[in-house]
């Protein structure tokens, strides 16, 4: 795997080490066992270094925890209270129609995305309405 430069929450070094205390590790055995020097580990839960895609993987394997879990803030990820319902009522449906949702959610997203990407940019001084507003609920 190759390096990747990540810009990681101010809260990934707090859950680092919540995460490493948790598993009863010292600084020194998370850099055993994640085949970095202990002066990394000490760096990364000190919030003045940053690990690379590869070195997230590691940490959460030898942490025993998700990618994500170690590095989102708890609610970062993942769909809103009211949609998280909807997603949730999703489930208990037959596949094909969740298929169909699924092709509208896509269709859905991609033209948001499209509008976004090609609008041009409101002039705020003259009281235009702006591309990013959300659609207005009936």
């Amino acid at each position: 795997m190759g390096s990747v430069l990540l810009l990681l929450s101010p809260m990934f070094r707090t859950r680092l080490i919540q995460l490493r205390r948790a598993q009863k590790l010292t600084q020194q055995v998370l850099a055993d066992e994640t085949g970095l020097h202990v002066n990394q580990i000490r760096r990364y839960e000190a919030g003045t270094n940053e690990p690379t895609l590869e070195v997230l993987v590691r940490l959460a394997k030898t942490l025993h925890v998700s990618l994500d879990a170690l590095v989102f803030d708890e609610g970062e990820r993942g769909p809103s209270e009211d949609l998280a319902l909807q997603f949730e009522a999703l489930n208990h449906m037959p596949e094909a129609e969740r298929y169909i949702v699924k092709a509208v959610l896509d269709s859905l997203i991609l033209t948001y995305q499209a509008r976004r990407w090609t609008a041009p940019i409101p002039d705020q001084s003259l009281g235009h309405a702006s591309a990013e507003q959300p659609l207005q609920h009936p």
